[in-house]
């Protein structure tokens, strides 16, 4: 194999023209041939006994040229692209310009290239990590699902129905005169306030006392699932059989110790407190770490190949695909559902896509620029787990797993780490809280 030319054509493409000698093609071509002859037949030959020369009259000179050239190739062309030092983000397209016994072959291959990032500005990132201080309503707010957990229902049968209270009711719709599909139940319990009625409904059931009957009228909203439905005026014939309503009872230390681990209510409110606190720090550093990463992709203003987005659609679409699995659906039933097409379904996943393929090529210039390498030991500590769960050791796993792209992994998360510890997080309390 002989490099004969590397030139660049287009932003992120390369053309090489690749030649292979006439010597080394005719090896290729007999080798072809004597793993082939064994099913070669002609008429008064047995097979494994037509000659090269016979087979190539009567098939044609070039009869082995393809299987002989696929053979080779592979191992051609990824000693040309290492030559020309090139990285490549998608298959290369490969065309065979001539091909005979007495030059060889010559082939030009294009050469979608990663593309080249500057960037800049990286260390100094202004982002806050303050955490949001715990109010004591929020605090409350936890305490009242436990109440919740624990309250009873209380029946009431001296009084009209309230905002809040849980009622049952038999309803029929109508446009008109006509009774309509899906507008009918009875004994359908509804929390008055829960909005999971069409608006303007359950407002017109509150001062309603049991065994009375009433209209309803609504007007479906115009974005209503059901389109012969939308923006239409209904009546519904309602009778309202019971209210109840939730009674929650005093948070105490007999509630506490019921219905907690804890002795009694201070204790139980320290560690709400505790963790609120916690979950309010981790809201913070997600928000720290998501406005650092933002302005990295924003950093990122060079010419990317459109097949990388696609990749990261397919890798995106393939995770989408197994949380469906998880809840027996598949991708095409997905579809049916929502009513997309699968360029539309693609299309809901090319804004992350192209920014998650900025990001990483932001923290791979980074990397680079900063020298940032991996120990042994960083190498090792994640492979760990995955060995003892195998019932293997460290080096065996790594013969079984794409290293490359786990060190690469690896090193994007030691530069995300880089950039966030050399980021400006100074923050006042004053600030934090307003």
């Amino acid at each position: 194999m002989s490099l004969k030319s590397c030139n660049k054509t287009d932003v992120n493409t390369a053309e090489l023209i690749i030649t292979i000698d006439a010597e080394a093609f005719e090896k290729a071509v007999e080798a072809t041939y004597n793993r082939q002859k064994k099913n070669i037949s002609l008429p008064g030959f047995r097979k494994g006994k037509v000659t090269r020369k016979m087979a190539e009259k009567q098939f044609g000179e070039s009869c082995f040229y393809e299987d002989a050239l696929n053979r080779i190739l592979p191992a051609e062309l990824d000693a040309a692209i290492a030559e020309s030092n090139l990285t490549l983000v998608d298959r290369p397209s490969v065309d065979v310009t001539s091909i005979n016994k007495e030059t060889g072959v010559e082939i030009k291959v294009v050469c979608v290239t990663k593309p080249v990032v500057e960037i800049s500005d990286y260390i100094g990132i202004k982002s806050s990590k303050t955490a949001k201080p715990v109010t004591d309503e929020e605090i409350e707010e936890q305490v009242k699902i436990v109440r919740k957990r624990n309250a009873r229902i209380v029946s009431v049968d001296d009084r009209e129905a309230r905002m809040g209270d849980e009622v049952t009711i038999d309803f029929k719709g109508f446009f008109g005169d006509e009774a309509f599909e899906g507008g009918e139940a009875e004994d359908h319990a509804l929390v008055l306030g829960s909005g999971q009625f069409i608006p303007g409904f359950e407002e017109q059931i509150v001062g309603k006392n049991i065994g009375e009957e009433f209209d309803v009228t609504v007007t479906f909203p115009e974005n209503y699932q059901m389109e012969d439905y939308a923006g239409k005026e209904a009546v519904f014939k309602c009778k309202l059989n019971a209210i109840s309503y939730e009674e929650l009872p005093e948070i105490d230390d007999e509630l506490v110790q019921d219905a907690t681990e804890f002795s009694n209510v201070t204790e139980y409110k320290a560690d709400v407190k505790a963790k609120l606190e916690e979950a309010a720090q981790n809201q913070a550093n997600i928000a720290f770490e998501n406005t650092i990463m933002e302005a990295l992709i924003e950093k990122v203003d060079c010419p990317i190949p459109n097949c990388m987005f696609e990749k990261r659609i397919d890798v995106l679409i393939s995770h989408f695909e197994d949380s469906l699995k998880q809840n027996k659906m598949t991708v095409d039933k997905y579809l049916q559902y929502t009513g997309m097409d699968m360029e539309a379904f693609r299309d809901t996943f090319r804004e992350r896509a192209e920014s998650e393929v900025k990001l990483r090529l932001a923290l791979e210039k980074i990397a680079e620029l900063e020298n940032i390498e991996l120990t042994e030991e960083e190498i090792n500590v994640g492979l760990v787990d995955v060995a003892a769960a195998n019932k293997v050791d460290v080096e065996t796993i790594k013969r079984f797993i794409p290293m490359d792209d786990y060190k690469s992994d690896l090193i994007v998360q030691k530069a995300i780490e880089f950039v966030k510890s050399a980021a400006n997080t100074e923050d006042t309390v004053e600030e934090a809280a307003e």
